[in-house]
């Protein structure tokens, strides 16, 4: 009879082959537990940055210094400086824009015409409490005094300025023809009234 070798035998290759499944698992686990490792310090890291910050927050917020209460003398103050403003607002809103008027004035005014003198008083505004009523007769708050070549400039001037928003009751208060030199002229003095503040021109 032949002897058979029931024993296996050990087979180098076969081992090998085994053993590949188990280091890759065993590799698997340790790159594993290394990332995870990792995650958790960074995350613990970030939470105590914020931690730190918000500390740092607190600190700051407590230094801080509560809202102060407003006193009754700065109360008063601030109702005082109101009441003045309204006050300047108000009186500002009956002032008399005399650049404007001398403005319309001189855009109205023949070539022909040179002026001596020019006067003004600013009238009292619709709102204002003391108001003076108006005296019948000729205007008295805009007297215009000039010359002229003849009375068809004069009458050019009065017609002129009757078209000027801020005059009202423009009239010719006199004419006279005289002579400068050899120059045969008219002097003239024409009269008006300055319309207050907010009326409305008709």
């Amino acid at each position: 009879m032949r002897a058979v070798n029931l024993l296996p035998t050990d087979d180098p290759t076969r081992r090998t082959k085994t053993n590949i499944p188990v280091v890759v698992g065993v590799a698997g686990a340790v790159l594993s537990t290394v990332l995870i490792g990792m995650m958790y310090m960074s995350a613990s890291s970030a939470v105590h940055d914020r931690q730190q910050q918000l500390d740092t927050l607190r600190r700051e917020l407590a230094v801080v210094p509560p809202p102060v209460q407003q006193s009754s003398a700065e109360t008063g103050l601030a109702t005082e400086q109101k009441a003045r403003v309204t006050a300047v607002t108000a009186a500002l809103s009956r002032r008399v824009a005399w650049d404007r008027v001398l403005r319309e004035v001189t855009l109205v005014l023949p070539q022909d015409v040179w002026l001596i003198s020019l006067a003004g008083i600013s009238p009292a505004s619709p709102g204002s409490v003391a108001a003076p009523v108006a005296a019948a007769g000729a205007p008295t708050g805009f007297t215009l005094n000039g010359y002229t070549y003849s009375q068809d400039g004069v009458a050019r001037v009065l017609t002129r300025l009757m078209v000027v928003p801020d005059l009202s009751n423009v009239q010719l208060s006199s004419s006279t023809a005289t002579k400068v030199g050899t120059q045969n002229i008219v002097q003239f003095t024409i009269v008006a009234n300055v319309r207050p503040p907010g009326a409305n021109a008709s």
